[in-house]
């Protein structure tokens, strides 16, 4: 074989490799991730050490397996939309941790008791629905259940959150937000 032969070969091999490698990555990429529990039932803890929480802490209990937050939730009237559809159950909803804007992950503001996202200032109360653009929609919820005292969320398919505007209930802020912007400033979507 050639000099110019062999280097043809072997510049078509390197670019094969590439071209493989480049097809594997972008469908690893792509494809959906169900790796760990996201993605199916996850046990989140018994109903009794969850409301406990909920009473000692005085904030929503995360839960980084699932990636969802557990928060309280008035479940006593069986005719409310939430506990009739399965997302409310024993006192406690389960909201995904994605805002609806853009999907980055909103933490909890103690000082406001609201989730607020930091990447475009989106502002959910407890409930999860949202109080201020850019999201159009509040947190997604996940179907919650008690079984045998411990509460179960299926992450499996998060479900429809309620549009802007409709507060599920009366919770103004607990204190300042942790994302202050400069007063009279608003985002749009």
């Amino acid at each position: 074989m050639d000099r110019r032969s062999f280097l043809n070969r072997a510049t078509l091999g390197a670019l094969s490799v590439f071209a493989v490698g480049l097809g594997q990555g972008s469908l690893a990429y792509l494809w959906p991730n169900r790796a760990g529990s996201t993605g199916g039932e996850v046990a989140a803890g018994s109903l009794d050490e969850v409301l406990q929480f909920f009473e000692r802490e005085g904030k929503p209990l995360y839960n980084a397996e699932g990636r969802f937050y557990l928060v309280p939730y008035d479940t006593s009237d069986p005719s409310n939309p939430y506990v009739a559809a399965g997302v409310a159950a024993g006192g406690v909803m389960a909201l995904y941790q994605r805002c609806a804007h853009l999907g980055c992950r909103v933490p909890f503001c103690e000082s406001s008791g609201w989730f607020e996202c930091p990447c475009h200032g989106s502002r959910y109360n407890i409930a999860g629905a949202v109080t201020r653009d850019p999201a159009a929609t509040g947190l997604s919820r996940f179907r919650t259940r008690i079984e045998d005292g411990q509460v179960v969320v299926d992450t499996s398919q998060p479900l429809a959150a309620p549009p802007g505007g409709s507060f599920t209930i009366n919770q103004p802020p607990a204190g300042p937000f942790c994302r202050e912007e400069e007063e009279g400033s608003q985002h749009q979507g």
